[in-house]
């Protein structure tokens, strides 16, 4: 396993500027990023603007406020305090929270103090997480009492050569060597943080399925994400404005809901309701009380409102209802729409992107006119798209090719060394199809890698099959994801016996088990499917499109309505 502990970031390079490509390409006018060189510039301008407007909102023990003045503050004491534990300009930091108030005040205050954040998910299994604080090298693992315990674990589980892994905790009392995020902020040394101006210094490490093996970290630098954040912001009319209420529904260790939520809202100067966990009832009655005006949300959270009779009366005062992550059912778009009043605005985008591509709401439809079914939108204004046939020529209107992707808002390559960033010429092949029609709209057809996406996170089969093959009684496996109503993919396990005389019954269960305590909730296979061997090609692959075939015919349950 590669790790560095070093301040700066060797490999990295530059995403190449844009140059002109012949062929048919999507691509809406050049987007001019000015203004902060540093993603904590963008909290210091609307502390600025409005320093008394409430910034921030959360029900955790009660209902806490933030405004922009407290939390451009609270960034700094944090820029402080990791400056008074040691360390320095690219030093990574693991952010291992919920969403909260205190997330957003973590994450502006490591960027503005120069260092790397690296979000986690706090749900995440302890291997999971010990996996991730080894890659990244992090220096301190900022955690709350959702993932407390399996930090602790995953901490003591390290090769402690080098450096210490100091852990800082918030929500809950610190433990032996711990130190709690208050004293952090409460002992900051009195240096004023000086935000560095190196737009292409590395921001996030978000880790994400790469196009082989584990998941990799993605680099985004600070140009990145800004340039994501204008380019949404240059969307007309503009998505979200100073006097909008945006839902923080989406999980911040996520790139979704940590830039085309937070970070668009933070740059607009709208106050957030930082949510974590959904309650649908209880999470309706906080948009109505709240004022909430713009909904991002995953499909999953569709799924459970469409067809509820209170729908249009607790979203009455919204105005623009968001769906991205992943692909969102036509047909249930349709029903959310006749119960809910709202059409749902959907969007594609990448964690190596920053992540939003195009969005229906900037294909420039008359108000009214709802989004074409199945369609992800037109690309944002300076995004631009190519649709490259196998032959590695520009497809035809209509024609399904892989997508590529070229912009300001790309990765710097994957952590520690920038490979398998953006190509010379500063396209980036995406590993996904879909076509364009003739005014520039994308539809996603199919996936050229085996991603699975779950709720809107990512899942890679390999991760899960090496899980998987650890138990003796497995002798090879393979993992395909399937269509679900309810999670939009769901993970299902192809499992041959390490010989005739292993029960099959058993030996699903033992999977099963063995998966709960390895995996994260949402990676762990829904159906283990127990066969005497598995389908190959002749070049000794796994024929995956047969085996998904093969669960469609019998009916493993997870297409059921």
């Amino acid at each position: 396993m590669t790790s560095s502990n070093e301040s700066d970031v060797p490999g990295l390079t530059n995403v190449p500027a844009p140059t002109s490509v012949p062929g048919p390409i999507s691509v809406s006018g050049p987007t001019s990023v000015s203004g902060p060189t540093n993603v904590s510039g963008l909290l210091s301008a609307a502390a600025e603007r409005t320093p008394d407007a409430l910034a921030l909102v959360e029900h955790r023990g009660g209902r806490h406020e933030r405004t922009w003045a407290e939390l451009d503050a609270a960034a700094d004491a944090v820029a402080r305090g990791l400056s008074g534990v040691g360390l320095r300009g690219g030093h990574r930091v693991a952010l291992v929270m919920a969403n909260r108030i205190d997330l957003a005040v973590a994450y502006f205050g490591i960027l503005r103090g120069g260092m790397v954040a690296v979000p986690v998910n706090p749900r995440s299994t302890e291997r999971e997480i010990g996996r991730m604080l080894a890659d990244s090298g992090a220096r301190v693992v900022l955690c709350d009492e959702t993932g407390i315990e399996q930090v602790r674990a995953a901490v003591a589980g390290l090769d402690h050569e080098g450096p210490g892994l100091t852990v800082v905790v918030d929500g809950t009392e610190p433990g032996p060597g711990e130190i709690a995020f208050e004293r952090l902020l409460r002992d900051a040394p009195a240096v004023e943080p000086a935000a560095p101006r190196d737009d292409e210094a590395p921001a996030v490490v978000l880790y994400t399925s790469g196009t082989s093996g584990k998941p990799r970290g993605a680099v985004l630098s600070h140009r990145a994400l800004l340039a994501n954040v204008e380019q949404t912001a240059a969307v007309e009319p503009a998505i979200v404005t100073a006097d909008d209420v945006v839902l923080g529904l989406l999980p911040m260790f996520h790139i979704y809901g940590l830039n085309a939520v937070l970070g668009q809202a933070v740059r607009q100067g709208a106050r957030v309701v930082m949510v974590d966990g959904f309650d649908p009832a209880g999470l309706l009655r906080t948009i109505r009380d709240e004022g909430v005006t713009n909904v991002a949300l995953a499909p999953p959270v569709i799924a459970a409102w469409a067809g509820r009779s209170d729908l249009r009366e607790h979203l009455g005062g919204v105005k623009h209802v968001l769906s991205g992550a992943s692909a969102l059912d036509p047909e249930l778009a349709a029903v959310f729409a006749e119960s809910s009043g709202h059409h749902v605005e959907q969007g594609y985008g990448l964690t190596e992107t920053a992540p939003v591509i195009t969005a229906t709401l900037a294909s420039g439809r008359d108000v009214g006119v709802p989004p074409r079914p199945g369609s992800v939108g037109r690309a944002l204004p300076g995004v631009e798209l190519r649709l490259v046939d196998a032959g590695g020529s520009d497809a035809a209107p209509g024609d399904p090719a892989e997508i590529w992707v070229r912009g300001a808002n790309l990765f710097s390559g994957y952590w520690p060394d920038g490979s398998d960033g953006p190509r010379d010429d500063g396209w980036y092949p995406t590993g996904d199809i879909g076509y364009l029609d003739d005014e520039g709209d994308l539809t996603l057809v199919d996936r050229v890698r085996e991603l699975v996406i779950v709720s809107g996170f990512n899942v890679y089969p390999a991760e899960v099959e090496a899980v998987v093959v650890e138990l003796p009684e497995v002798s090879e496996v393979a993992v395909v994801g399937l269509p679900d109503e309810s999670t939009g993919e769901a993970v299902v396990a192809f499992v041959v016996p390490a010989s005739s005389d292993v029960d099959a019954a058993a030996l699903e269960a033992s999977v099963v088990e063995h998966c709960s305590t390895r995996l994260a909730r949402f990676k762990q296979p829904r159906q283990v499917v127990v066969v005497e061997g598995l389908p190959h090609s002749a070049t000794g692959k796994v024929a995956k499109g047969r085996l998904r075939a093969l669960a469609r015919s019998q009916d493993l349950g997870l297409l059921a309505p």
